[in-house]
């Protein structure tokens, strides 16, 4: 009897470690900042640092993580006061997913994120040494001695990490211990991004479940961000948007209707212009020769 194999989804997976450092820093230390093609994981483990990137200014303390997307630039400094201790990761990974600390970059952890990083920099500490050669670099090297498979067990620790910020980011609850101010500021830009995406896929059938996959987030948090942010469900956004789009298309008369449904999405001529008179008043043809009898009006 032969029995079924089970494909298993990994839906985090990384490709390759670049730095594992944990610094001490100085109460004024500063550095101008930079960017690179890799994603970083910076926890502050005691003490302050301020941040600055290119979508926000950041107040780090105790127990705060925040990650850079790939290319994103990040300063860092101390606040003069404080000297801070911060452990650093960086790393590929081209999972989907990934696409979550995009828009949620700013974690205070709980006690069980907390337990997970504490296994991840224990298991680099015994893993990974410093670059002892004649020109040293930044380069990670196995330590002499590390234990068996370590390297595996970070990897491990680290997407057993991503994984539960991730489970525990898309409930809105779960991140009620941030600031209010930022967390404003990282909803305002997970729906702008969800906006854009609109924008440029309005020829695609969109579901509320393909954006929640899209941009890792649950159902019930974008529903409610959505609605507070533009005052409207996602869908119903979305169709206004295809709307104004199709008007775009008839003022410009470069397709026929039948065309200009096909080229954002419509199943149908008769749904596209069923919705179409439902959002203006009037329907493609109506639109039409009230344009071409210059009796513009507001729709």
């Amino acid at each position: 009897m032969e029995f079924p194999r089970y494909r298993i989804r990994q839906e985090i997976v990384i490709h390759k470690l670049v730095t594992c450092y944990y610094f001490e820093l100085a109460k004024n230390y500063s550095f101008d900042g930079e960017k690179h093609d890799f994603w970083e994981l910076f926890y502050v483990d005691k003490g302050e640092l301020w941040i600055d990137t290119d979508f926000g200014h950041y107040d780090l303390k105790q127990g705060d993580l925040i990650f850079f997307e790939p290319n994103r630039f990040h300063a860092t400094r101390s606040n003069g006061k404080i000297a801070p201790n911060v452990y650093i990761v960086s790393f590929e990974c081209r999972s989907p997913k990934m696409n979550f600390f995009k828009h949620n970059p700013l974690f205070r952890l709980a006690d069980r994120e907390k337990a997970m990083l504490g296994l991840l920099m224990n298991e680099g500490d015994r893993t990974f040494g410093p670059d002892t050669s004649n020109r040293p670099t930044k380069r990670l090297v196995p330590k002499p001695g590390a234990p068996f498979a370590g390297e595996q067990m970070f990897v491990m620790y680290l997407e057993m990490l991503l994984i539960q910020l991730i489970r525990g980011g898309t409930e809105p609850e779960s991140r009620s211990e941030l600031p209010p101010s930022i967390l404003e500021n990282q909803e305002t830009t997970l729906v702008d991004d969800i906006i854009r995406y609109l924008e440029n896929h309005l020829g695609q059938d969109i579901s509320l479940e393909h954006i929640c996959d899209e941009f890792a987030v649950g159902k019930t948090r974008l529903s409610i961000l959505f609605k507070k942010q533009t005052g409207s469900s996602l869908i119903e956004y979305a169709n206004r948007l295809k709307i104004e789009k199709a008007k775009a298309y008839i003022r410009e008369d470069n397709f026929n209707f039948t065309e200009i449904a096909e080229l954002l999405g419509y199943t149908s001529m008769h749904y596209f212009s069923k919705q179409f008179k439902q959002m203006t008043g009037s329907s493609p043809s109506e639109y039409a020769k009230i344009l071409q009898g210059r009796m513009f009006k507001r729709i």
